[in-house]
């Protein structure tokens, strides 16, 4: 039932395709999916006509890394890292700051997917199904006003643009031997008035990880005494099935397209982690307990979308309406063992989540070519329904559900957005672009503690300046007003224990507000020959209404009342809207072919990035950085062909610095290793290209440093920091080795 589902989202275009592709093939501007695939040619940034500052890159710009989805695929691009584990890139973080501060969309729409912000995670998007990704810097009024650092854009394949099919098959196989297959096939075709295109992708995906942590009672070098040591095996597992199909009909004056998404994802997480302590000689080879966590997950994301564009009267309509939905059940169990003992399960959780969304938009754009002026309106109501269920443990088995209060809850949102949007052309060499977005908002956060509703009202004006001097240099300079918006957790009524450290128990806000922030964009790019180009970017932002998780300094039980004695006791953290910051940065991106010193065959990809911020902290008052936001992130590869074998290799590494995440009992220190990846390919004919390649080729490691402090008021912990006296000193260590890939495409 579940795969009927996913197909019948996917590949509703399709019945409304008929008999159109039955006519004679007509004059239409497409490429052959041929020279696409098997291609000796080097594909660099793409530069863009937009009013506003958008970088481009194909899909060829990173086929030849043979990245497996997006958020591989963002690796390549200009300030854009993630906090994730060991190759594993779900939570983007764009400009350094935290994911709820970029708004992913998928052909300019956002799809609710299992992020706490409700972004769609970028690793489960297929990079075979990818067009080209966009990267908006600052948006138009005709744009959602969604992310603070900006917007991805994941713009999928669609028939109007390719003809013909493809074919892959591929494995991946990790550091320990385990492999997983990959395969899919996609077809495009065209007549004179229709165009079509269908694919249906699998992949298997497997990142097993070990992880060390070494917990001491001060910092060795002021002579700390190693308490324990623990070892973890983390291993991920699993598998995605996707489809996309869409189909464009073409009128004497105007056009209809349909476009459907189906992603399902079935995954398992498993750690086992074994504690050791001093078996009383200095080895620390006893073991003080064991843990193994399981989590089995189903996920499930579909997105139906139908838009039209029409000449009427003076000028043109746009219509757009569509549903996106998204569905998890997720299970995750403990199960504990003391030294000798069985293993006996210790807790049990159930998650369930539904999410749908409906948007409809109109606009309406009119005037002579040199000054024209759009107007429309947005409407999207959304909802999330959500079951957070722990159940009792019985005898060592699940018992009855538990739910904490506020654990069952819907979060219902309804947002209408009309804009305007001014474009003036007074030469071919100068644009400006100035608009507003005006936002009405409603929300309803409904439980078994009852009902918390909430509204806003903001205008988000922007302005954008393009001048191209002449066909090699280009200017831009914009304005904008853009807004995050609180993570669903964050809203959630319940009270989660354990989170979002040990010991901790995390409350939500029903009444937290978004955080608003306004900047600019000063940026320059220069075509450098014929293929190649520089870019160079300034950004600011003063944002106001920060949120952020707060130690309210009060103790709780895991009900969240009074402690008493004998219970558990967790530090009760709340997310609050706690004042001001600022974020600014430089962003530079190179790419070129070396042709001007007698390499045309080559070609070389920089992107740097430098970063800093302002932030009060709520509890010490002392200005720090957002939450792990690097300082420098930079990337550089090459690619080189070698046409007369029909081959091409290449590499590319990548690389940030340590950031660093602050609370009121601890200071934790992030650092990555860097991370090289490399690849080769055999072209045969114009239709088969076989090419292996290769993720983490340093073995890099992830290193977190916990610093804890203890104390039993907060003013006690703050003098406890300010003397730098530690209650634990945790350095904890993570690496997951190799990951190779063998892959065949062929056109047909």
């Amino acid at each position: 039932m579940k795969y009927a589902l996913l197909l019948g989202a996917a590949f509703a275009p399709l019945l409304l395709a008929g008999g159109a592709l039955a006519q004679d093939a007509g004059p239409q501007d497409v490429t052959a999916v041929e020279d696409v695939l098997v291609n000796g040619e080097i594909v660099f940034r793409n530069r863009t006509t937009d009013e506003n500052p958008i970088l481009s890159y194909d899909l060829e710009y990173f086929q030849r890394f043979e990245p497996v989805s997006v958020g591989e695929m963002l690796k390549r691009v200009p300030g854009v890292t993630f906090t994730s584990d060991v190759l594993e890139f779900d939570g983007v973080s764009m400009r350094g700051l935290p994911p709820g501060y970029t708004n992913i969309l998928i052909n300019g729409r956002r799809a609710p997917g299992g992020e706490d912000d409700g972004a769609f995670m970028v690793d489960r998007i297929p990079a075979e199904l990818v067009e080209r990704i966009e990267i908006i810097r600052s948006p138009r009024a005709d744009q959602p006003s969604d992310g603070v650092a900006g917007a991805i854009n994941v713009v999928l394949k669609e028939g109007a643009q390719l003809e013909g099919g493809a074919l892959r098959a591929g494995v991946l196989v990790n550091a320990d031997g385990e492999a997983r297959g990959a395969g899919s096939i996609s077809w495009a075709g065209n007549t004179e008035n229709t165009s079509l295109w269908a694919a249906l992708n699998y992949q298997g995906r497997r990142n097993p990880k070990e992880k060390r942590s070494e917990r001491y009672d001060d910092l060795p070098a002021d002579g700390g005494v190693l308490d324990n040591i623990e070892l973890q095996d983390d291993t991920r597992d699993g598998e995605d099935l996707s489809a996309n199909a869409e189909l464009t009909v073409r009128f004497d004056r105007g056009r209809l397209r349909f476009n459907g998404l189906a992603v399902d994802t079935d995954r398992d997480e498993d750690e086992t982690s074994l504690t050791y302590v001093d078996n009383g000689s200095g080895v620390f080879d006893e073991l003080d307990g064991t843990e193994v966590q399981a989590e089995r997950i189903s996920q499930q994301s579909y997105a139906l979308g139908v838009d039209g564009e029409f000449e009427v009267g003076p000028g043109e309509l746009d219509l757009k309406a569509g549903w996106s939905g998204f569905r998890d059940e997720t299970t995750a169990r403990l199960d504990v063992a003391d030294p000798g003992d069985p293993l006996e399960l210790d807790e049990y959780v159930e998650t369930e989540i539904t999410d749908d969304e409906y948007e409809f938009g109109a606009a309406y754009t009119f005037g002579p070519d040199s000054l024209r002026l759009k107007l429309g309106a947005d409407y999207l109501t959304k909802e999330r329904d959500a079951a957070v269920v722990e159940f009792d443990i019985d005898n060592g088995a699940v018992g009855d559900p538990d739910p904490e209060p506020g654990a069952l809850y819907t979060i219902e949102e309804t947002r209408f957005e009309p804009f305007a949007r001014l474009t003036w052309q007074p030469s071919d060499a100068l644009t400006v672009d100035a608009g507003v977005r005006y936002e009405s908002m409603e929300r309803d956060v409904t439980s078994d503690l009852g009902v918390v509703s909430s509204e806003a009202e903001e205008f988000f004006p922007s302005v954008h300046l393009t001048w191209s001097p002449n066909q090699r240099d280009q200017f831009r300079a914009s304005w904008a007003r853009t807004q995050r918006r609180p993570d669903y957790s964050f809203l959630a009524p319940y009270l989660a224990s354990e989170e979002p450290a040990d010991e901790d128990a995390l409350q939500g806000n029903p009444l937290l507000e978004s955080e608003f922030a306004t900047g600019f964009d000063v940026g320059y790019e220069r075509r450098l020959g014929a293929r190649g180009i520089f870019g160079v970017n300034v950004f600011y932002r003063e944002i106001e209404n920060l949120i952020e998780l707060t130690d309210t300094g009060t103790e709780v039980d895991e009900d969240g009342g009074p402690v008493d004695p004998g219970d558990d006791a967790y530090n009760l953290v709340e997310p609050r809207n706690i004042g001001d910051g600022t974020t600014w940065g430089v962003e530079v991106d190179l790419s070129t072919p070396l042709t001007m010193v007698g390499l045309p065959e080559t070609g070389v990809f920089f992107n740097y990035t430098w970063l800093d911020s302002e932030v009060t902290d709520p509890w010490t008052g002392v200005e720090r950085q957002f939450r792990n936001q690097p300082q420098n992130v930079w990337n550089v590869g090459f690619i080189h062909n070698l046409p007369t074998w029909g081959a091409s290799f290449g590499a590319s590494l990548y690389g940030r610095d340590e950031g660093y995440e602050s609370g009121l009992d601890e200071l934790v220190k992030v650092e990555y290793d860097q991370d090289l990846e490399a690849f080769v390919e055999k072209r045969f004919g114009e239709r088969v290209v076989v090419r292996l390649s290769a993720q983490n080729l340093l073995d890099k490691e992830k290193r977190e440093t916990f610093m804890k402090y203890d104390g039993d008021s907060i003013e006690e912990i703050l003098d406890n920091r300010a003397n730098g006296d530690l209650d634990e000193y945790e350095l904890e260590s993570e690496r997951s080795g190799v990951l190779y890939q063998l892959t065949v495409r062929a056109a047909f």
